[in-house]
C-alpha cells in the first residue's frame, strides 16, 4: 500500500558516500542491514578533483530529500553536500572524518604519495603507507585488509590522483557544521589512527545536538571492522 494513503510516514532514502579509494563494498554490511526497509543510493566520488564538484555530482544523483552518511573522504564530501544544499539533507551521519582543511605537512606527504602513484607504485604505496593505518591493530591482516586493497586497486591511480587533489584543496567546514540543525550522528572507531577520535570530539563541540558514538575495537573503517555496533548506531540515528 502507498504510504501516503495508509497514513504511514514515508521512509527517507539513504545516500551513502564511500571513503578515499573505496567503493560500495565499504558499506556492504549496511546495505545488507538497511536495504530491505528503505531506498539506498550509493554515491560516486571518483570522477572529479574538487570537493565542490564532488558535492554537486552527489546532489545531481540524489533524491530530492534524503538522509546522508559519509565515511572519511565520504564524510568530507557529505559536509560539502550540506554546505551546497542544506534543505535537502534531513539528517547526517559523519563517520571517521575531519571538518578541517588539510594541514601543510599532510599536503607534503600527499604530494609524495601522488608522485609514487604516477610512477606506477600504487600497489606498494597501499601496502607500505596507507593500509597499515586503516584498521585497528587487531585487524592488520585478513579479509578486510584484502578488501581494502582490492577496492583501491580497482579504482586505480587516476582516481587516486583526483581524490588526492580534492582532499588537498578541501575547505574548512566548521561553519557548515555549526549551522546545521538536523538529527546528526558523529561516529568514530575508537582506535582510528588515520583520523583520530579527537576530530569526532571537535565535531561534537561544533554540533552540540549531535549524538557522538565511539566504536570499540575499530580503526578507520568501523563499517567493516565492527558492523553490528556500527549498524546499531546508524539505526538509532535513522529512527531518531
Amino acid at each position: 500500500m502507498d504510504e501516503r494513503l495508509s497514513g504511514l510516514r514515508p521512509v527517507t532514502p539513504l545516500v551513502l558516500i564511500p571513503g578515499h579509494m573505496c567503493d560500495a563494498r565499504l558499506w556492504g554490511p549496511q546495505l545488507a542491514a538497511f536495504s530491505g526497509t528503505r531506498s539506498i543510493h550509493l554515491a560516486e566520488i571518483a570522477s572529479a578533483d574538487s570537493m565542490e564538484a564532488l558535492g554537486t555530482a552527489v546532489l545531481a544523483q540524489a533524491p530530492p530529500h534524503f538522509a546522508l552518511a559519509g565515511l572519511s573522504m565520504g564524510g568530507i564530501v557529505a559536509m560539502e553536500v550540506v554546505r551546497q544544499a542544506p534543505g535537502r539533507v534531513e539528517r547526517i551521519a559523519l563517520l571517521d572524518t575531519n571538518p578541517l582543511p588539510e594541514a601543510d605537512h599532510v599536503k607534503a606527504a600527499r604530494r609524495a604519495s601522488m608522485a609514487r602513484a604516477e610512477a606506477g607504485e600504487l600497489g606498494s604505496l597501499l601496502q607500505e603507507a596507507m593500509l597499515p593505518l586503516y584498521l585497528s591493530e587487531s585487524g592488520l591482516t585478513g579479509p578486510i585488509l584484502d578488501l581494502c586493497h582490492d577496492m583501491a586497486m580497482a579504482l586505480g591511480p587516476d582516481v587516486f590522483l583526483r581524490q588526492s587533489r580534492a582532499l588537498m584543496a578541501r575547505p574548512d567546514q566548521q561553519d557548515t557544521l555549526r549551522g546545521l540543525n538536523r538529527p546528526a550522528l558523529i561516529l568514530s572507531g575508537a582506535q582510528d589512527r588515520l583520523v583520530p577520535p579527537k576530530r569526532a570530539h571537535l565535531m561534537a563541540e561544533l554540533m552540540p545536538h549531535a549524538r557522538l558514538e565511539l566504536i570499540a575495537d575499530a580503526g578507520h573503517l568501523p563499517t567493516l571492522e565492527q558492523p553490528e555496533a556500527t549498524n546499531a548506531a546508524l539505526r538509532r540515528w535513522l529512527e531518531d
